[in-house]
C-alpha cells in the first residue's frame, strides 16, 4: 500500500516544495545560515493536513528513488515505508531488520536539504536500527 493515494500526489508535491520554500527563506533570514543549531530550528508552521501532505510526498517520492523491501522509514504519525534491496521481513514480522524513524520536521528538513543526516544524527533526532541505518547518500530528495 502506498503512503500516498495517486488521487493526492500533486497536492503533495506542492505542499512539499511549500514548506522547501518557507524553510529557505527562514534559512536565509538567519544571521548565520551555516549554523547548525539555528538550521535544527526551522520548522515551518503549517496546517496539519499541508505537513502530512509534505511528509506522504517526500516519502513516496523516497520509495520511488530507492524501491525495496530491505529498510522501513517511518515517519510518525503520516507515514512509513519500505526501501532499498536488502532482507525482508519475515511472514511472522512484518517489519524488516532495519528500520529508521524520524519526527516529520527532522525528516521534512532532511528531504530539503535543510541539515544533513550526519547532523541530526549527531544530536539524536534519528532513531536508527540495523546496517543500513544512513540514508545520507538518498538525500536531499529536492
Amino acid at each position: 500500500m502506498s503512503v500516498i493515494r495517486e488521487a493526492d500526489v500533486e497536492e503533495g508535491r506542492r505542499d512539499f516544495l511549500s514548506w522547501r520554500d518557507m524553510a529557505k527563506e527562514i534559512r536565509q533570514g538567519l544571521t548565520d545560515p551555516d549554523d547548525v543549531s539555528a538550521r535544527m530550528a526551522i520548522d515551518p508552521k503549517v496546517p496539519r493536513r499541508q505537513a502530512a501532505m509534505a511528509v506522504r510526498y517526500s516519502l513516496h517520492m523516497l520509495e520511488i528513488k530507492a524501491p525495496g523491501p530491505g529498510v522501513e522509514v517511518r515517519v510518525a504519525p503520516w507515514g512509513a515505508i519500505k526501501i532499498l534491496d536488502g532482507p525482508a521481513s519475515d511472514p511472522h514480522n512484518l517489519t524488516p531488520p532495519d528500520v529508521i524513524e524520524l519526527d516529520p520536521e527532522v525528516w521534512l528538513r532532511l528531504a530539503t536539504g535543510i541539515t544533513s543526516w550526519q547532523e541530526e544524527r549527531e544530536v539524536g533526532h534519528i532513531t536508527a536500527v540495523g546496517e543500513r541505518d544512513d540514508l545520507h547518500e538518498l538525500l536531499p530528495l529536492v
